[in-house]
């Protein structure tokens, strides 16, 4: 597992730069907030699911198979672990929104920043595995992550079968038939879909910096429970993951994937989630803006202990 350190240095300093470019389009009304909705449904709706579908046309094997049972295993166990992090350290005192604190804690962006980390470290067999941590994601974020922010009066069975008809969810068992069955798509059409997968990464650092920069940054950055949010977030969390990982005798490339995905920062689900159940939105989104900008610190640090650990 050498070099994956590097490699993750050299794809978030990448990733950064990417962040800066989204952060100058929106300061520049190159993307409006209008704009930034539209381009982060083109990822969602469209370049997420293609990424996926892709990742699943591969030779089939038992030894697949297993790794992406193992990976939703543990990735449920990571999630678990974040929970009690964030229910032990983040205590309800009126002064800030727990919902908000323990949400962001506890979900990370698996989807927008964990496909290109993952794809530059491990490849299309890493997203491959990845995947069964995004389904864990949506079903956790849409029964636990709800009854966070609106109590059990508002929780939606609803709610949880949009998310999983959502193509980014849709795309795991159509890919997995394909896989299964061994149906591949046709040469031409095969290269088309790569060409929309490349779009994943600077479409969702773009979609990111437009994000951060509708913030308060400098605000946000002089709170110091910000900053004792993202140590949960970004550090204590993640530490005890790869340490239960390293339990397992799991195949490296399915614990690294499971150990980058939840190292991730904030979810954007975070601030969605607070602007629809009218909760702090501002706060929310300074939680995302500085887990994003951070983690580019705090991940080199979860990836060599994963190295030493896994």
């Amino acid at each position: 597992m050498d070099g994956y350190v590097g490699v993750i240095i050299n794809q978030v300093l990448l990733m950064l730069i990417l962040v800066v470019a989204g952060v100058v389009s929106f300061k520049t009304h190159i993307v409006t907030a209008e704009g930034g909705k539209h381009l982060s449904n083109l990822l969602v709706l469209l370049v997420n699911p293609v990424v996926i579908f892709v990742s699943y046309q591969r030779d089939f094997s038992p030894e697949l198979l297993t790794g992406l049972l193992q990976a939703f295993l543990l990735s449920l166990l990571g999630f678990g672990i974040a929970m009690a992090v964030a229910y032990l350290c983040l205590r309800k005192n009126g002064k800030y929104d727990a919902a908000i604190e323990r949400f962001s804690v506890i979900y990370s962006n698996c989807g927008f920043m964990g496909i290109p980390l993952v794809m530059a470290m491990l490849g299309t067999e890493g997203v491959f595995y990845l995947t069964a941590v995004m389904t864990a994601f949506n079903l956790l974020v849409w029964t636990h992550g709800l009854f966070l922010f609106t109590g059990s009066e508002s929780f939606s069975a609803r709610g949880l079968m949009r998310a999983l008809c959502s193509p980014s969810i849709l795309a795991v068992p159509v890919g997995l038939l394909c896989f299964l069955l061994q149906w591949r798509v046709p040469g031409v059409l095969y290269e088309a879909l790569e060409y929309v997968s490349n779009m994943n990464t600077p479409l969702a650092m773009l979609i990111a910096g437009a994000t951060v920069a509708q913030t308060n940054l400098l605000r946000a950055l002089t709170r110091g429970r910000v900053y004792y949010v993202t140590f949960l977030k970004l550090l204590l969390a993640p530490a005890l993951i790869v340490l239960a990982l390293s339990l397992f005798p799991v195949p490296q490339i399915v614990s690294l994937t499971v150990a980058v995905a939840m190292a991730s920062p904030t979810a954007t689900m975070a601030t969605l989630f607070a602007i629809r159940y009218d909760r702090n939105a501002v706060y929310a989104s300074e939680l995302f803006a500085v887990t994003t900008i951070l983690s580019a610190l705090s991940l080199p640090l979860i990836v060599l202990l994963a190295e030493y650990l896994l």
